[in-house]
């Protein structure tokens, strides 16, 4: 059976990275073959200690930035499909056999829908909204599972971009006609909503969007994130 790797960005997860660990152990198909890389960023807090406490985890470090890190993870990687998962997503019980099924299909990248763990009724429907097949409702919280040939054949993710690397990858794939939605849910944290207010987030998401169909550049997008979506500490909240 193929192998599938499991690569997780990290940056001050500390309250979230145990139960996600656990998630995945728990609801994996085949634990068997699976492996799970968590590429920290340089946490300032106890994230990496608690990563090293399972065993079954292999824990390695790289430069801050969800690009830098993926990339980093893919190269560590020994699965012949690499599935990027934020840290505060939960796929849904048995991702890995589902997975498996999509790629034996010829389907060589994609993703799960997904839902907001909050009740607003704006996000309720913005998890609807990515059950369609459409592209401008793809985004890194859905998670991505990719061929890791596939991966290397369209370079990985672009590293000038410090956010933004997600949707930048998915437009590749798009264009390849390769990416398949799978009529799965995964849960994913409002978080970053609930601290600023959904409207005021929502608004801050589609101007980043907007500027980059502008042809802002990835400094000029980072530059924005920062003054509005990133805390003193340097994290997204």
């Amino acid at each position: 059976m193929i192998k599938l790797s499991i690569i997780i960005p990290t940056y001050n997860e500390a309250e979230n990275i145990s139960f996600l660990l656990q998630h995945l152990l728990q609801h994996c198909s085949a634990p068997q073959h699976i492996e799970i890389i968590v590429v920290d960023g340089g946490s300032t807090d106890n994230t990496s200690l608690i990563i090293e406490s399972f065993k079954a985890v292999n824990f390695i470090e790289a430069p801050k930035g969800r690009a830098l890190q993926m990339n980093a993870g893919a190269k560590q990687a020994t699965g012949e499909i690499l599935y990027f998962l934020h840290a505060d997503s939960y796929p849904p019980k048995h991702f890995d056999r589902f997975i498996y099924e999509e790629v034996e299909r010829n389907n060589l990248a994609g993703c799960f829908r997904m839902k907001f763990d909050s009740n607003h009724w704006w996000l309720k429907l913005a998890g609807w909204l990515t059950a369609l097949p459409i592209m401008a409702s793809r985004g890194g919280d859905q998670s991505l599972f990719i061929t890791k040939t596939l991966f290397n054949s369209i370079g990985g993710y672009d590293e000038a971009f410090l956010i933004y690397e997600d949707n930048d990858l998915i437009k590749k794939l798009y264009a390849k006609k390769q990416f398949k939605v799978i009529p799965k849910w995964l849960t994913t944290s409002a978080r970053c909503y609930k601290k600023h207010g959904v409207w005021k987030t929502q608004y801050y998401f589609w101007a980043i969007h907007l500027k980059r169909r502008l042809g802002a550049s990835p400094e000029a997008l980072i530059a924005y994130y920062k003054k509005h979506i990133v805390d003193k500490k340097g994290t997204a909240v």
